[in-house]
């Protein structure tokens, strides 16, 4: 019997603009935009099953439609056509994207965890550390102050983040560190899967390799599914399980990040390796 992943994603499409005869019908894109209607398939027909336990690497330049596939992923943006499923919500037989958005909150705050590449967009900088933590306990339902403060203190330590800055607010942080209050943020709930959008991005080497120290170890230590977004092969080489290479919107190749790596069948994904090397 195979293995029920933890998402399963069909179909799943994003476009912007009215579209024509041409596009609709498989007609040759400028990238992703329909020369003719300027109609933008920002995603398109995309598939994609994430399983217990592994890091699956997205990769792509910008502009390929990977962090318009994670922020559909995660609701921030509305899809326009496909179906997703997760092993952990209904039993995995219920659309999620037809959900209500009571229920579509519901996902977000239990089963999964995003972390954004502009921590603006993840934290609250005002608020402090703590608080930011506090929040997302909150959103769930969790109404216990000590069991809250637990968790927090339990989560910042995970995170290497000194319990004596718990109550400064992440604007005062560096980038790297404002990336792992985000992190903690998003396990706060114990969620099955995690979603990483390009958080190494604008760091110093330095950071990012304790920041990608972190990301293996939380996989290790939380047991959870992680989807990572990077345009860096050499992020994806060092966290990844499996690999897809988006270009243009599209999926254009997908397998073991070994195979990706060792053996590219398209030219685009010969072109990354090659400037790895």
């Amino acid at each position: 019997m195979m293995e029920k992943p933890v998402m399963d994603i069909q179909n799943l499409t994003v476009r912007y603009g009215k579209t024509c005869d041409y596009c609709r019908n498989g007609g040759a894109l400028d990238k992703n935009t329909c020369p003719r209607c300027k109609t933008v398939w920002a995603c398109s027909d995309i598939h994609i099953t994430l399983y217990e336990g592994e890091i699956l690497g997205i990769v792509g330049e910008s502009g390929s439609g990977k962090s318009t596939l994670m922020k559909s992923l995660y609701f921030d943006f509305d899809i326009t056509e496909g179906k997703g499923y997760l092993r952990d919500f209904e039993n995995g037989e219920a659309d999620i994207f037809e959900q209500s958005l009571q229920r579509k909150k519901y996902i977000k705050n239990h089963i999964m965890g995003m972390v954004y590449q502009n921590p603006l967009l993840g934290l609250r900088m005002d608020y402090s550390g703590a608080g930011n933590i506090a929040e997302k306990l909150i959103a769930a339902g969790q109404r216990n102050f000590a069991g809250m403060n637990d968790r927090v203190e339990e989560l910042l330590d995970a995170v290497e983040i000194l319990q004596s800055r718990k109550k400064e607010p992440p604007k005062n942080f560096s980038g790297g560190m404002q990336q792992r209050v985000q992190i903690s943020k998003a396990l706060a709930n114990n969620p099955a899967i995690l979603l990483l959008d390009e958080v190494t991005t604008g760091l110093d080497l330095s950071v990012q390799a304790k920041v990608l120290e972190l990301i293996r170890r939380i996989r290790q230590e939380f047991h959870i599914s992680i989807m990572l977004v990077s345009h860096d092969l050499a992020v994806i080489r060092m966290l990844a399980d499996r690999t897809i290479v988006m270009l243009d919107g599209k999926i254009i190749e997908q397998g073991l990040t070994d195979q990706i790596l060792d053996d590219p069948q398209q030219p685009y994904t010969q072109q990354l390796v090659h400037s790895l090397l």
